[in-house]
């Protein structure tokens, strides 16, 4: 049986998703909890890797039960249905981990034939917020907002971010891992103000590479200083070379917020050809 589970957490204390020995991770912390209620191994395969730092409102994985973690995931007190036990597993994980945890599965169900967290997805949606004099410095928001002390110009902040947008390579807003592509399709960037005057970046892809968000947004702010102009973002992306004037923005600020999939008919579908693609990279 496969499982698909929504996550959510405040990456703060996690050094990233991925398990790492002697290290607090989101994957060590919630296959820990997931072993001690359904024994044997447990593995989770996540639709994005996020750094260390990094929060997540719409993490997605998946997970494969053997048959007798299937026994121990449908046995519940009161004899609940399957879908009702499968359903309960999300509860289940939020009492191991425990109460106010910086990590909890907000919905646990049996996934749909050909589903797979990773290969299976078609985009990822990030959010980034900054604070700047504009808006001020709040306390409350720290773990959470990247502060730029400087007033920002949002408005050449989203020009630049739609000069972005389409299928480009974008090594030049990665960090080089070695035999990846960097070429990406972004399907949305657009900056705004909320109500109190923060910006967010809305960040939409087909996939991102290592630090991609983070160092386009921080191409954005450089915009919003003066320190380049709008048309200089595409011109850098284009040379295909990292640039000191970009920084790489801290992680506190950046969120995944969604992960899109296809109808369940062409799941199975998309995860041949993303796997294909990856092979071919």
């Amino acid at each position: 049986m496969r499982i698909r589970l929504d996550i959510a957490y405040d990456g703060t204390h996690f050094r990233g998703w991925a398990r790492q020995p002697g290290l607090r991770t989101v994957q060590g912390t919630l296959e820990d909890a997931l072993a001690r209620i359904l024994g044997g191994e447990v593995r989770l395969v996540v639709a994005g890797r996020t750094d260390a730092g990094v929060h997540a409102s719409g993490q997605v994985a998946h997970l494969d039960l053997d048959e007798e973690q299937t026994r121990r995931a449908l046995t519940v007190r009161g004899g609940a249905n399957p879908d009702q036990a499968i359903h309960a597993l999300a509860f289940r994980v939020s009492g191991a981990v425990g109460a106010y945890s910086d990590v909890t599965v907000r919905r646990t169900i049996v996934a749909p034939e050909g589903f797979d967290a990773r290969f299976s997805a078609v985009w990822r949606r990030y959010e980034y917020r900054i604070a700047d004099r504009v808006t001020g410095y709040d306390p409350l928001e720290r773990l959470r907002t990247t502060t730029v002390r400087a007033e920002l110009d949002e408005k050449a902040m989203d020009a630049a971010a739609q000069s972005l947008i389409g299928l480009h390579d974008f090594a030049a807003y990665c960090k080089p891992r070695e035999a990846a592509t960097t070429i990406r399709t972004l399907l949305a960037f657009d900056w705004r103000r909320d109500e109190r005057g923060i910006l967010i970046a809305h960040v939409k892809a087909d996939a991102f590479c290592h630090s991609m968000v983070r160092a386009l947004v921080g191409a954005c702010a450089a915009v919003g200083e003066g320190r380049l102009d709008v048309t200089d973002v595409a011109k850098i992306r284009d040379a295909l070379q990292r640039v000191p004037e970009v920084k790489v923005l801290a992680a506190r600020g950046l969120m995944l917020t969604e992960v899109g999939y296809p109808d369940d008919d062409l799941l199975a579908t998309r995860a041949e050809q993303t796997r294909a693609r990856r092979d071919r990279d």
